[in-house]
C-alpha cells in the first residue's frame, strides 16, 4: 500500500502519530527492564502515550483500540499516584508489550484499509487481573477513586459545546493553548482536547466555537492560540497537569477566574465578531503586533525547519530525476553530434551536468535515513527470545546514525531480524555451558553499521560457539552442495555454504529455526537491492555476519562495455581493473576452463558473448578487453569487446514477464544511454557464481 495511506487528512495524521506514539512506548518498555523496575519518568511517559492514544482512537471511533489504551492507561495511573511498592514489573512488561503489538496490528489494517476488528477482551482481563492483585498486594484502598467507565454506544464525531450543566463546578478556569509550528492540523488537535476533557467537566465552549467545520479555525488557532473556558470541580494542578498532556504544546496559558461574572463576560463576547476580525487580517496579508499595523508579510513567516512529506512522492521526484539524468546524457551525447566542435554548447552542458548532480545529490539525501529505528526494534527481539529461550544476552548497537535509502531499509528489516534471531538460537550458548567454557553467562550480540565508500556495511556478531566447519562440510556433502573440492575450498567458501536454499545443521524444529528456510531467503533479499553477505566464524569464539548493501537503488555509476551489438553496464563499485592481456597470461586447467595471470594469481574467465549468446566478431583476447570484478572476496575476469565509457546511469527494474518466465542469472535491471539505447546491468554478485 502507498505510504500515503488514504486520502483523508485526518486518519493519515493518526496512523502517523500512533505508530510513532507505538514505538516509543516500546523502547520506554525495554529500557524500564534493563533499569530493573519503571521508573516514575517512564510510568508518566507511558501514562501520557496511552493517554493520547485513547482519546485519539476514541474520535476515530477505534474503540476496540482505545479500550485497550484506556485500560493500560489506568494501570499507569495506579502506578503514577499510589507508587505501590510490590510490583511484577516483568509481568507488567509482558502484558504491555502484548497490548502494544495487538495494536501494531490493528494499526496495519488500517493502513491497508480493513476494519480494525480484533477482540482485545482478553488483553484487557489480565490487565485488569493484574491491576486487581496489585492493588490487593499493596493494600491500598480504591474507595473515592473515579473508575472511568468504559462509553457502550458509540462515540459521536463532533462534540456540542453547547452542554447543560448537571453539577455546581467550584472552579473555573481559561486555557489558552499554543501548538508548535509546523505540526499542521490543529483544529484536530483542538478537538483531541475538547474529546479528553469531557472527563473534568461538562460545561465548556472554546474560541474558535466550530474547530473541526469551520474552514478557517486551524489558521485562527495558529495565529491566536486555542482558548477554553471551563468549569470544574478539579484543582488548578490537576487541569494544568491534563493540558501539559497535549502533544505538540508549544505553551499553556491556565487562569483561573474568579467570580461568575468574570467567566458570563467571556461566555457572552460575540466570538464571531472576534474570529471574523482575525480571518480579516489573515487574508489581507496584514497582522497587528502591539496595536501597531505592520507591512504585509507571507503565510510562510511561521518557519517551519521540518516538514512531513510522503515517501510516494520522494519516490515520485527521485523518478523525475532519474529521467532527467537520463536525458541529459541523450542530449550530451548525441550521435549528431560527433565530429563537431562546439565550445559554446560543452560549457552549456558543463553547466548542465554540474547542476544536475547537485539537484541528484540532494534529493538522494533527502531520502536517506537512520538506521536506528530498524536498530532498536532488535531489542525487543532479544528481550522475547531470551525470555523464550532462558539465556541471558546483551544487545549493543553501534553507528545507529549511519543513513541508507528510504526504500533499502524497507528491504533490510526483515533480513535483519532473522539473523539476530539466529544469533541467539544457533549462536549464543546457554548460560551453563558459557560458563563450562570459560566465557561470562550474558552472552553479547553487537549490531554495528558503518559507511565503506558507496556501500553501507552492516554486521551481526555474537561471541558464541561459532560455526562447526566439519557439520557444515558432512551436510553439504549430504545435501550435493559442495561445487569443489573440499580440500581447495577456503574457510570463507565453506561457511558461505550456509546460505545455500535448504541448508540447516540445527537438529531439531523449533519456534525459530531447523527448518532449513532462512539464511537462502536473506541472501536472496540482500541480492535483490544489490548487497552481499558475507560469513565469518572462529569455533568457541562466535560468528560474523557482513552485510554490504547500496547507500541508494535509484543511481549508481556504472561502466559501459559492448558485445557484439548489445550493451552492459557494469558497477564501478566492483571494479578493480581492466586490460588487455598477453597470450602467455592465460591458462587452461584440467577441467578446460579459462584462466588469466595477473601478478602471479590465477581468475578464471567468463566471456559474456558465451554465457548469453551473443553474436560478436570480437572473440580473441587481444582483441577485446578484460574488466576485473570484485565480490565477496571472489574475483572473475569479464571479457568484452570494448569499454564505452563511464556515467552515472538509473537503475530500472526488468519486465515481470523476464522475471517470472526466463530467470536469467547476472542481471540486476537495465537502464537507457545516452543514444536511447537499452544496456542490461551486471549483477556481479551472479556472474562470481555463474
Amino acid at each position: 500500500m502507498s505510504d500515503q495511506f488514504t486520502n483523508e487528512p485526518m486518519l493519515d495524521m493518526y496512523i502517523f502519530e500512533t505508530s510513532q506514539l507505538i514505538e516509543q512506548l516500546e523502547q520506554s518498555i525495554l529500557s524500564s527492564e534493563k533499569e530493573s523496575c519503571f521508573t516514575p519518568a517512564a510510568i508518566n511517559e507511558i501514562f501520557r502515550i496511552m493517554h493520547t492514544i485513547k482519546g485519539s482512537s476514541a474520535i476515530m471511533m477505534f474503540h476496540n483500540i482505545s479500550t485497550l489504551a484506556h485500560t493500560m492507561e489506568d494501570m499507569f495511573y495506579f502506578l503514577r499516584e499510589e507508587k505501590p511498592q510490590k510490583v511484577d514489573c516483568s509481568s507488567l512488561s509482558d502484558f504491555v508489550l502484548d497490548g502494544v503489538d495487538f495494536i501494531k496490528v490493528e494499526v496495519e489494517k488500517i493502513k491497508n484499509g480493513d476494519e480494525p476488528d480484533g477482540d482485545a477482551t482478553i488483553l484487557i482481563e489480565n490487565l485488569n487481573l493484574f491491576l486487581s492483585n496489585l492493588k490487593k498486594e499493596n493494600e491500598i484502598a480504591d474507595s473515592g477513586k473515579k473508575e472511568k467507565n468504559i462509553p457502550k454506544k458509540p462515540q459521536q464525531y463532533y462534540i456540542s459545546q453547547e452542554k447543560v450543566p448537571v453539577t455546581e463546578y467550584k472552579y473555573r478556569f481559561r486555557a489558552r493553548i499554543y501548538f508548535e509550528e509546523g505540526c499542521e492540523m490543529e483544529n484536530i488537535r483542538a478537538y483531541t482536547i475538547l474529546h479528553n476533557i469531557k472527563d473534568y467537566t461538562e460545561e465548556f465552549y472554546t474560541i474558535p466555537e466550530d474547530v473541526i467545520d469551520a474552514d478557517d479555525s486551524a489558521e485562527i488557532i495558529r495565529q491566536d492560540g486555542f482558548s477554553v473556558y471551563f468549569k470544574t470541580n478539579h484543582t488548578y494542578e490537576q487541569m494544568n497537569e491534563f493540558f501539559q498532556q497535549t502533544i505538540f504544546l508549544k505553551s499553556l496559558e491556565l487562569v483561573s477566574l474568579e467570580t461568575e461574572e468574570e467567566y458570563g463576560e467571556y461566555k457572552a463576547k460575540k466570538r464571531d465578531t472576534i474570529r471574523d476580525s482575525l480571518v480579516k487580517e489573515i487574508s489581507s496579508g496584514y497582522v497587528s503586533v502591539s496595536g501597531k499595523e505592520t507591512d504585509k508579510v507571507s503565510h510562510s513567516s511561521a518557519v517551519q525547519n521540518i516538514i512531513s512529506v510522503s515517501v510516494a512522492k520522494l519516490d515520485k521526484l527521485m523518478d523525475i530525476v532519474g529521467e532527467m539524468v537520463i536525458a541529459e546524457a541523450m542530449v550530451t551525447q548525441n550521435p549528431d553530434l560527433q565530429g563537431l566542435v562546439l565550445d559554446n554548447f560543452q560549457k552549456a552542458a558543463g553547466q548542465l551536468n554540474k547542476i544536475t548532480s547537485e539537484l541528484q545529490d540532494t534529493v538522494m539525501s533527502i531520502r536517506m535515513v537512520p538506521l536506528s529505528p530498524t536498530f532498536q526494534k532488535m531489542h525487543r527481539i532479544v528481550r522475547d527470545m531470551c525470555k523464550q529461550l532462558n539465556k541471558e544476552v546483551d544487545l549493543k548497537i553501534i553507528g545507529e546514525e549511519t543513513e541508507v535509502d528510504k526504500n533499502i531499509i524497507e528491504h533490510i528489516s526483515d533480513p535483519l531480524m532473522h539473523l539476530v534471531r539466529n544469533a541467539l538460537d544457533h549462536g549464543i550458548e546457554p548460560s551453563e555451558e558459557r560458563r563450562q567454557a570459560g566465557k561470562d553467562k550474558t552472552g553479547t550480540v553487537i549490531l554495528e553499521a558503518k559507511n565503506s565508500g558507496s556501500d553501507v556495511l552492516i554486521i551481526v556478531q555474537d561471541d558464541g560457539k561459532g560455526l562447526d566447519r566439519e557439520k557444515i562440510l558432512k551436510k553439504a556433502r549430504e545435501n550435493n552442495l559442495l561445487y569443489k573440492k573440499e580440500e581447495d575450498m577456503a574457510e570463507q567458501e565453506i561457511f558461505n555454504m550456509i546460505l545455500a536454499p535448504g541448508f540447516s545443521t540445527k537438529e531439531s524444529v523449533s519456534e525459530f529455526s531447523g527448518r532449513g528456510v532462512g539464511m537462502d531467503v536473506v541472501n536472496r533479499n540482500i541480492e535483490t537491492i544489490g548487497g552481499t553477505l558475507s560469513v565469518n566464524s572462529i569455533s568457541g569464539k562466535g560468528t560474523t555476519i557482513t552485510l554490504a548493501i547500496p547507500l541508494t537503488l535509484a543511481i549508481i555509476d556504472g561502466m559501459n562495455i559492448k558485445v557484439g551489438r548489445s550493451s552492459y553496464t557494469i558497477p564501478t563499485i566492483s571494479i578493480k581493473e581492466s586490460l588487455r592481456p598477453d597470450e602467455k597470461d592465460i591458462i587452461i586447467d584440467p577441467e578446460g576452463n579459462e584462466m588469466l595471470m595477473i601478478r602471479g594469481q590465477c581468475f578464471p574467465i567468463l566471456r559474456l558473448h558465451e554465457s548469453y549468446k551473443v553474436e560478436t566478431a570480437v572473440t580473441q583476447f587481444k582483441e577485446g578487453i578484460m574488466i576485473v570484478v570484485e565480490q565477496d572476496g571472489r574475483t572473475i575476469c569479464i571479457f568484452a569487446d570494448e569499454l564505452l565509457g563511464q556515467q552515472q546511469v538509473v537503475v530500472k527494474s526488468l519486465p515481470v514477464y523476464i522475471q517470472k518466465m526466463r530467470k536469467i542469472k547476472g542481471l540486476a535491471g537495465c537502464t537507457l544511454l545516452g543514444d536511447g539505447s537499452i544496456s542490461l546491468i551486471l549483477d556481479v554478485a551472479g556472474l562470481v557464481n555463474f
